[in-house]
């Protein structure tokens, strides 16, 4: 069905304010590593998970992107999440149950969740979830 003119410049000026937000500096950038290892370690289902959540709570001003390979393999699937200051939390071995307690916790009230963060000891990363 044909849309008329006065919707048309609605919806074009829904996406230019989702742009905007994008590009703002307000809010957070999540991305997900998707490179080979990323996928083979499960990050598709995590990304999924983000997606719907950010959708399912209205969060308009976060964005979820992807990118290649991260280079920690081992710690895959990685989810790293960017505030508006530009300063990076790098979660390891995500889930998508572990996407909700980011998302209400980290996303929402602003807490990093650190038992699925990775730790870095004198320049090596640390994998959290081993015990010595």
């Amino acid at each position: 069905m044909a849309k008329s003119l006065a919707e048309l410049k609605a919806i074009r000026e829904k996406k230019l304010n989702e742009i905007n937000l994008r590009h703002g500096k307000n809010g957070y950038r999540v991305v997900v590593g998707m490179a080979t290892c990323g996928i083979a370690a499960g990050a598709r289902p995590v990304m999924v998970k983000l997606m719907e959540e950010v959708q399912a709570k209205n969060l308009v001003d976060v964005t979820v992107a992807q990118t290649g390979c991260i280079g920690m393999c081992k710690l895959e699937p990685i989810v790293e999440v960017y505030d508006s200051n530009d300063e990076k939390v790098t979660y390891v071995h995500m889930t998508p149950e572990k996407v909700t307690k980011v998302i209400e916790e980290h996303l929402v009230k602003g807490n990093v969740v650190t038992e699925y963060t990775m730790t870095v000891v004198d320049g090596k990363v640390i994998d959290t979830t081993v015990k010595a």
